[in-house]
């Protein structure tokens, strides 16, 4: 690990060295943002070389940082989105890591992850491409790596729709790993939103009841207020639910 972060290092100030990436760019450039379009990328990965987004075009993907290869947590979560691939897949999603650690990193700790009977619930196989950073270039491009430690990316997530828009961003600290319901549950809303024009509540599941959005003139508020019906609860005049069952 110590042989890692120092050839991340040394790769890192000879790019600032060779003025291929200058402080001035580092202070221009920013993370990309709710509704920006995803910054393009090409990188090797554990699958193959990638286009990004270019290759995912009418998918929605999940994005998401790891700190480094052969961690605990880290392992713990690849294994839980392995289980879940292919629910992803059912929901026309895919999954792309990233980690500022080698292709060959990778790829041994893939083998590794593989052998491994987390919690006696049988062993996974990693479906999903890894992308191999270990320029920085794309953890920089994408906010990835915070103050906490500059040469690991902390545990960043971005939702892109199939058009490439980045639709969620949500950030973990490095000591806690992610919940795999919750990053399905943000794609499902954000498809139900797309498909019905609703927004989802605090605590939304599929299957719960959803809300519309504020009216914007009296008249909508006044028939909000009065227009209750089998299928719409009327709370208040800005606040409306729809049930779904």
């Amino acid at each position: 690990m110590c042989d890692k972060v120092a050839n991340a290092l040394t790769e890192r100030y000879r790019n600032d060295s060779e003025g291929s990436i200058t402080m001035e760019e580092k202070e221009v450039k920013r993370m990309p943002m709710i509704g920006d379009i995803a910054p393009a990328f090409r990188s090797i990965t554990t699958k193959g070389k990638i286009n990004f987004p270019e290759d995912y075009k009418g998918k929605w993907v999940i994005f998401f940082s790891h700190p480094a290869d052969f961690t605990p947590v880290c392992t713990t979560e690849f294994i839980a989105l392995a289980k879940r691939y292919e629910e992803f897949k059912s929901i026309n999603t895919e999954l792309l890591g990233l980690s500022i650690d080698s292709l060959h990193s990778h790829l041994a700790w893939v083998k590794n992850i593989e052998g491994i009977d987390w919690k006696g619930e049988g062993k996974v196989v990693i479906p999903f491409p890894i992308v191999a950073d270990i320029s920085m270039e794309v953890a920089n491009m994408y906010g990835m790596l915070q103050t906490v430690a500059r040469t690991q990316t902390v545990r960043a997530v971005f939702i892109i729709d199939p058009e490439s828009v980045v639709r969620a961003i949500l950030y973990y600290p490095m000591s806690t790993g992610r919940n795999i319901d919750e990053l399905k549950r943000v794609v499902l809303s954000l498809q139900k939103h797309d498909e019905e024009n609703i927004s989802t509540p605090a605590d939304w599941n599929p299957g719960d009841d959803v809300v519309m959005g504020s009216p914007l003139t009296l008249e909508e508020a006044e028939s909000r207020v009065n227009g209750e019906g089998e299928d719409i609860i009327s709370y208040e005049w800005y606040l409306t639910a729809k049930k779904e069952k």
